[in-house]
């Protein structure tokens, strides 16, 4: 059932606190970091650095994750950039995939490139193909949020106009 879709955590619409674990100064980092600021720079951003690759790296995601899920983020984004199978080979670790189920934070993936697939990838809530995509599902744009915002006031401001305007009539009315 690890991977059962029933399992699966609902994202937040709107993360205030969103933890970041990947590895430090690498590629995937700077890209996550910079799509967050762009599209959603409301967001508080807690790095938990890793290694992403080699024999203590799979100990290290697991215990960053467990770190980051007691601290109430959001949101967890678990991120790693592309390699070859070895390279990636830490998050296909049972132990990782076990952590990665018991989680009570929703975690996103993006480990590697669009074609490649992890068992972190199958036990996450959602599997972007890239860190990149990671940060896009993780957030809205900012540009939306205010943009529907201002839809919201324009709509509000005729709602109050026109109901002063009748509730004016009627005073009239009574008036006359």
């Amino acid at each position: 059932g690890l991977f059962a879709p029933e399992h699966k955590k609902p994202l937040p619409s709107y993360p205030f606190s969103i933890g970041l674990i990947t590895g430090k100064n690498t590629a995937a980092r700077s890209d996550v970091l910079t799509t967050l600021q762009r599209r959603w720079p409301v967001a508080a951003v807690t790095e938990y650095p890793v290694l992403v690759q080699g024999t203590e790296s799979a100990g290290q995601i697991v215990r960053a994750l467990q770190k980051a899920d007691d601290s109430g983020h959001d949101v967890l984004l678990l991120v790693r950039g592309g390699g070859s199978i070895e390279d990636l080979w830490s998050f296909n670790d049972e132990t990782l995939a076990r952590t990665i189920y018991a989680l009570k934070t929703p975690l996103i993936t993006g480990v590697g490139h669009e074609t490649d697939f992890t068992i972190a990838d199958f036990a996450a809530d959602l599997r972007a193909p890239t860190p990149t995509g990671a940060a896009e599902r993780c957030a809205p744009d900012i540009r939306d949020v205010t943009g529907r915002i201002d839809q919201f006031g324009v709509r509000l401001s005729g709602a109050v106009s026109a109901r002063m305007s009748a509730e004016r009539r009627h005073i009239d009315a009574i008036r006359r």
